[in-house]
This record gives C-alpha cells, structure tokens and sequence, in this order.
C-alpha cells in the first residue's frame, strides 16, 4: 500500500472544479478577519447547519472559535480578486473592500461586491480533525443574488452558469 502524501491529496482534491467561498469574522478587539475557504458543505437543513474547515494554522480560527459567528460568502464569478486577497498573508484583507456589518451575527463583515450568496452562521460546535478544524454553523439569515458562481480548478477560476435570487430568515 501506498502512502497518501500531503501533496497527493491536494492535488486529488484540486482535480475536482469547487466553488469558492470567503469567511469572515471578527477578532477580540472588534476588528474584521477573514479567509478564502473550498472546503464547506451542506449538514442539516433541519436545523439550518453548514460546515466550514478552517486549517489549525489559520489566523482567523482564534478570532471564529471566540466571536462565535462568522459569515459564509459564496463567490460569484468576479470574485476573483476577493479570493486572491483572502488567501493572503494580509494583515488587513477589507482595505479598499466594501462591506457592513451584519445586523443579524454580531456585526460580522459581510463583503459587498463579488458575491453569489452569503449565510450569516452562528457557531454550533467544533470538531477537531486532523491538522483542521471542522466549524458547524447554524444558519441564521441566507442571501442570494442573481450572480454566476467562480469555480477554483488546479490554480485556474472559471465561471460557471446558475443564478438565484432569495432572501431567508431562519
């Protein structure tokens, strides 16, 4: 048997076209953190549950394990550049970004420009997995907008056709 080497499961998952999604959150002392995240899922839709890996290392993980909410943005097909920024080493990833506070997760950034949808989380439980840190989030208000989402393939953002427009509160 063959051992599965860290660059073999990147590059298995990253033969796979994922959609693109940027967290925020807020760190300890008030101020707006995020990160540009392709591993989210689907939990429960009774109640509202997603998912979200969020890497051990991130530094964002002390800001969602203490605020205790976050915001979900799936990326629509000129959000490019905001993932770019979000994958980054950036100290302060919302400069020149336009976003508001959210009025429904404790004033989590919700980014203004580049998005499909978003869903304003709070965080149910945390589950340690490896050198991750799978987050639950119940889903507390979902947005969507009549946008074309970015798919991430091998290094390369695509677009790809669907649009939705629906506004949710749970």
């Amino acid at each position: 048997m063959t051992r599965v080497e860290p660059a073999d499961f990147r590059e298995f998952f990253g033969s796979i076209p994922t959609a693109v999604a940027v967290v925020t959150t807020v760190d300890s002392h008030g101020r707006p953190q995020g990160f540009t995240c392709n591993a989210f899922a689907a939990v429960s839709p009774q109640p509202p549950l997603l998912l979200v890996c969020v890497d051990g290392r991130s530094r964002s993980l002390p800001s969602l394990l203490s605020w205790r909410a976050f915001v979900l943005h799936l990326l629509a097909d000129d959000g490019e550049e905001t993932a770019r920024v979000f994958a980054s080493r950036a100290v302060d990833k919302f400069v020149g970004l336009p976003w508001f506070p959210s009025e429904v997760v404790r004033e989590v950034p919700v980014l203004d420009r580049g998005v499909l949808a978003y869903a304003e989380c709070t965080l149910d439980r945390v589950v340690e997995a490896g050198d991750h840190h799978v987050l639950i989030g119940r889903m507390e208000a979902v947005h969507l907008h009549p946008r074309r989402p970015v798919l991430y393939q091998r290094g390369t953002f695509r677009s790809w056709g669907g649009t939705a427009e629906k506004t949710v509160q749970a």
